[in-house]
């Protein structure tokens, strides 16, 4: 699937957007299609499966966007029900989007194999759950392994895995997880790294507000792009803040598509969109009206627009010689106008 890719592949993370109201997540997974996107995704856990419900100070979060909750309470919150999934994945059928998720633990993998998930993504504070990837790999399907505060040893164990386990289609995604991530430490140079250091096709889990790094990306070698999508980042949910809005989407899927096509293949050949401006190139003309026989000289022949003559580097050994035949003036000199 990833390395046969023709464009860049877009998918629209809805995660806990939702804001707890099933028919807003139906109405996401609408206005991703309607705005260009390749792929919708979920996720699927409970906070029962992601952790405990605890105020010990490990489980409490301080800073960022989720100050002052616990790890539980926050999963509550920010949650796709696990009976919601089927209709969600009906209602995608139906528009004609693709939509993946991904699992926390083993019973997500098991739900939404029964809901025939296309391929899976392995979240970035998943990457070092190597039971959990294993047991996605075992799926045979496809896998997006995000590698957010993941070193190289990290990610190398995650791939061997994923390469032991999977049917060895597989694509890595830069990522770091700061949400929003400041665009000083987005070190989108990694992608290339990683394509060297992994041997595999690599996209990007972007955090980063606006679509800047998104589309730079693309001439660095993501073949993929993930962001959070919303309605409104002024309705509030748990990832408003670092959410894209429809009409950033719309953008978003334009600007990579110029961008892939810009990149192209490296060529020194003559485009297609150069060939009618050939008459703004210098090149030999006769500019004053010459007869047979009659010798080339600093006078009769120049290096003017446009093109269509002999190339200005024979310029200085044309004079001297002789004209084969009369020439007009405004006639572009050919070889074949040369007596040598």
């Amino acid at each position: 699937m990833f390395k046969n890719l023709t464009n860049p592949y877009i998918i629209a993370e809805i995660s806990g957007n939702h804001n707890g109201s099933l028919d807003r997540a139906k109405e996401l997974i609408a206005l991703a299609k309607a705005n260009g996107a390749d792929c919708v995704k979920i996720q699927t856990y409970t906070p029962d499966t992601m952790t405990i419900k605890s105020n010990k100070e490990d489980f409490l979060i301080s800073g960022g966007l989720w100050d002052g909750y616990n790890l539980w309470d926050l999963y509550d919150w920010a949650q796709t029900p696990y009976e919601w999934q089927k209709e969600l994945f009906e209602h995608a059928k139906e528009i004609g989007i693709t939509i993946i998720s991904t699992p926390f633990d083993e019973t997500a993998v098991d739900l939404l194999e029964t809901l025939d998930c296309p391929f899976y993504k392995v979240a970035s504070f998943e990457i070092t759950d190597l039971p959990l990837v294993k047991y996605i790999a075992e799926t045979q399907k496809p896998m997006i392994l995000s590698t957010g505060m993941a070193n190289e040893k990290e990610i190398t164990e995650a791939v061997e895995v994923v390469k032991t386990f999977g049917c060895g289609d597989f694509m890595l995604l830069h990522c770091v997880s700061g949400y929003p991530t400041p665009a000083d430490q987005i070190n989108l140079d990694t992608i290339a790294l990683m394509k060297d250091t992994f041997s595999c096709e690599v996209g990007l889990s972007d955090h980063t507000l606006g679509n800047t790094s998104a589309i730079l990306s693309i001439g660095l070698g993501a073949k993929l792009i993930e962001k959070h999508f919303t309605f409104d980042r002024s309705e509030g949910g748990p990832d408003a803040e670092f959410s894209m809005e429809p009409h950033e989407l719309k953008d978003l899927c334009s600007s990579v598509s110029i961008a892939y096509k810009a990149i192209g293949e490296g060529s020194f050949e003559m485009k297609p969109a150069e060939e009618s401006n050939i008459k703004f190139r210098r090149s030999i003309y006769v500019v004053q009206d010459i007869q047979q026989g009659e010798k080339f000289d600093k006078e009769n022949i120049r290096r003017i627009r446009p093109g269509y003559g002999l190339h200005p580097k024979n310029y200085e050994d044309i004079i001297g010689l002789t004209a084969t035949k009369n020439l007009e003036r405004g006639t572009p000199l050919s070889k074949a106008d040369i007596s040598r």
